[in-house]
């Protein structure tokens, strides 16, 4: 029989919510009923932080996150960022240049302050993210690379998601991490290094827990760093081929409420 885990983490989009974007009843008692017994949860999430009042409101109470793909991880109670790890403004001009020269149509958008504000190319197509008080476009060319940005975008117009982040990948080595978690061709670049891993294995280094007594859950390619590395790691039945060929144990589909039906057997809960 495994051992009981000693921390959650979970992936928001496509695991912990629904496809209609909210989280069900049951989800949300069964996270606050593990949190009570003293098992941290922990969100480990693509978004940036100006996106998870939405997740919090549906929740008894806030949970600590890993967001920006590992490059921010925040504490929801002293609304403080405890760390992060954004691309420089050097290596940002590096990124752009090598990618303009590969991708002539790119286009680009950064995610700065902590991911409290995004400024983006007059041509990047903001799908869902209007946010008039976080979210411009740049005034000048220089702006868009002359902050520190834990993480950059990248689109050019609609691609096959796995061969656009590919193609961004080759480009970039050495220098930047490349991955995806949409069906549309976006592209999120972080730091060398910077992983959802890489941002949890910090958290609970924190708390002073291993990754073997880590229990994961995620569906898309920027889970697949840290189901790679955590003692147990979930994927939902319809996760990308990426995430299930590495994913340990396979549970029912966000619409079905996968990650609680999994905690309520592991835990007891019921």
């Amino acid at each position: 029989m495994q051992e009981t885990p000693r921390l959650i983490a979970t992936d928001i989009d496509g695991r912990l919510i629904r496809d209609d974007h909210t989280v069900s009843p049951r989800t949300a008692d069964v996270l606050a009923r593990i949190s009570a017994r003293g098992t941290p949860v922990v969100l480990v999430t693509g978004r940036p932080v100006r996106w998870l009042k939405m997740v919090y409101d549906q929740l008894a109470q806030p949970l600590p996150a890993v967001c920006a793909n590992g490059a921010v991880v925040y504490d929801p109670f002293s609304d403080e960022v405890l760390r992060a790890d954004p691309l420089a403004p050097h290596h940002l001009a590096e990124v752009a240049r090598r990618l303009r020269a590969e991708v002539p149509d790119i286009s680009f958008a950064v995610e700065i302050l902590d991911s409290r504000e995004m400024r983006h190319e007059a041509h990047y197509p903001l799908r869902w993210d209007v946010d008039p008080d976080g979210i411009r476009p740049i005034e000048t060319p220089e702006e868009l690379l002359s902050v520190p940005a834990v993480k950059l975008l990248a689109r050019a117009g609609e691609q096959d998601p796995d061969a656009f982040v590919e193609l961004i990948s080759a480009a970039v080595a050495g220098l930047a991490e490349a991955t995806h978690s949409s069906s549309s061709g976006l592209v999120e670049i972080s730091a060398a290094g910077v992983t959802k891993a890489a941002g949890l294995a910090w958290y609970c280094d924190r708390l002073g827990v291993s990754a073997a007594d880590v229990l994961a859950f995620g569906d898309m390619p920027n889970d697949v760093p840290m189901l790679s590395w955590a003692g147990r790691g979930v994927a939902v039945a319809n996760a990308h081929p990426a995430v299930l060929a590495v994913a340990d144990e396979v549970t029912t589909t966000n619409s079905e409420d996968g990650v609680a039906a999994y905690l309520e057997k592991v835990f007891g809960v019921d």
